[in-house]
Formats: C-alpha cells, sequence, structure tokens
C-alpha cells in the first residue's frame, strides 16, 4: 500500500501544478478579454486570433482545472442522499462511484480524444476563421486533461480504500461534505 500512497501524493502535486496553470489561465482570459473589447470598441479593431486565444485559455481552465477540483473534492455532487451518509458510508460510494463511473469515463474519453488530437495535428489544422489560430494544442489539451482526471480519480481511490483500511494516508483526502443548507 505504501506505494501506491506514494503514487496518490505524487499525483497530487502533479494535479496541483496544473491547477496553478489553470488558475494563471484564468488571469490571461481576463486580460485578453478585457484587452479585446478595447481595442474593438476603442480602436474599432479586431482579431479572430484574440477571440480564439480567449476559447483555448478557456478549455485549458476546464480541462487542466479538472484534476485538481476533484482532488479538493470540490466536483458538483447531486446530493440526494451523500450529505447524510456516515464518513464511512461515504468513502463507500465515492469508492464504487470512482470504479463504476469517473475511471472508466475518463478512459473512455482519453482514448477517445486522442485520435482527434493526432488528426488534427498531422493535418496541422487551422481555424476556418480569417486570422484564427492551428486547432491542435487547444485539441490536445483534450486527452491530457482527461488522463489527469482519470490518474487523479485512481490517486482518490487508493487514498479511499487506504482510509476504510485503516491507514491515514499523508496526502490530504477531502471527506467532508457541506450541504448547501448548512
Amino acid at each position: 500500500m505504501g506505494a501506491l500512497l506514494g503514487f496518490s501524493r505524487a499525483m497530487d502535486k502533479v494535479s496541483t501544478a496544473f491547477g496553478v496553470i489553470a488558475y494563471w489561465l484564468v488571469l490571461l482570459a481576463c486580460l485578453v478579454s478585457a484587452g479585446n473589447a478595447v481595442v474593438r470598441y476603442g480602436l474599432n479593431y479586431s482579431s479572430n486570433a484574440w477571440l480564439e486565444v480567449q476559447w483555448y485559455f478557456f478549455a485549458g481552465i476546464v480541462l487542466l482545472g479538472a484534476a485538481p477540483t476533484l482532488m479538493r473534492n470540490e466536483h458538483v455532487r447531486v446530493d440526494l442522499v451523500f450529505g447524510n451518509l456516515s464518513p464511512r458510508a461515504r468513502l463507500w460510494v465515492d469508492v464504487v462511484g470512482l470504479i463504476l463511473f469517473l475511471l472508466p469515463a475518463m478512459g473512455l474519453m482519453a482514448w477517445m480524444t486522442w485520435p482527434f488530437f493526432l488528426d488534427s495535428w498531422l493535418r496541422m489544422e487551422e481555424s476556418s476563421n480569417a486570422g484564427g489560430l492551428i486547432r491542435w494544442p487547444v485539441k490536445l489539451l483534450l486527452p491530457i486533461g482527461f488522463v489527469l482526471v482519470w490518474l487523479q480519480g485512481l490517486a482518490e481511490l487508493i487514498k479511499r480504500i487506504a482510509l476504510l483500511r485503516g491507514i491515514t494516508p499523508q496526502t490530504e483526502v477531502v471527506t467532508e461534505y457541506h450541504r448547501p443548507d448548512q
């Protein structure tokens, strides 16, 4: 179990690093958006490339920020029963959900988006908009983002199994749940 928990700690560090990138992309997206608005309405000039850069930044925010969001247990939940369960039962719900839903879905999405990126890269696909950007960098974010969530899901599974076995991992495991009405 020690090696698996070591992997979990390493994956937490990787997710945290990608989370920092996602945070910076938020700032960059805001700056580009504001600059684009000033140039468009102040100087009556526009560029499709600047609009597309905003979309690329947004894709990076979502896809690179998903794994650290999962690590912090800040993802969206549909809470019908979860909030009223005991902490041990919540761990079991997480284990079952990770095994049956998250890991297969993220694995499938990573597998399906890789050829999508590869085709774009091999063709050096460009935007059909005048002055648009090359497309493969943003399409590369798809498999990277899904693999990161898959790996973080595996790390979360390891941590929850360790907790169920009575082993306290030397890494953060967010198991608390705060209902919105509290």
